[in-house]
């Protein structure tokens, strides 16, 4: 869907299927969020300021997608009542993830973070492989499967 370097020109909006967006540091990949169906995929800090992405978006399983150009999506501002605010909103929706994600990346232990993946992704979880899972948590999958056996051992 997007590949570092290039430059993010669509946002799209997912009918059906699964993506998660990562990047490459010193040969490691570490996903940092992941997108499902109802839900806007867009590296804005690509996509607005029309520059090379930093970010790779990878496509889990079969999706079916509308795309939306950023010329069109200017347009849309201008011509559709209230379409600056759609957009607006949208984009609040985005900031407040980012900025809990990366809060809890610094206060939260391991377990937690990932039982507040299994909260958030409760509807996805099982159709992400957990590597990816350890991945977004920031930990290594051996890590992961000693939390989820402490974590089934109180329930």
């Amino acid at each position: 869907m997007l590949d570092e370097g290039s430059v993010c020109r669509y946002v799209i909006f997912i009918e059906s299927g699964l993506v998660r967006y990562y990047v490459n540091s010193d040969g490691t990949e570490q996903t940092n969020y992941f997108n499902k169906e109802g839900e806007f995929v867009c590296n804005y800090l690509s996509f607005l300021p029309q520059i090379p992405s930093d970010v790779n978006i990878q496509a889990l399983e079969d999706t079916t997608v509308y795309v939306i150009s950023f010329k069109d999506i200017q347009q849309f501002y201008k011509e559709v009542e209230h379409g600056e605010r759609f957009g607006r909103l949208a984009i609040e929706q985005v900031f407040v993830n980012i900025i809990s994600q990366v809060k809890s990346l610094y206060t939260d232990t391991p377990d937690t973070r990932y039982q507040k993946f299994i909260s958030g992704y409760q509807s996805i979880a099982q159709r992400i492989p957990q590597y990816y899972i350890a991945s977004y948590v920031g930990i290594k999958p051996q890590s992961l499967s000693r939390i989820r056996k402490r974590l089934a051992g109180r329930h």
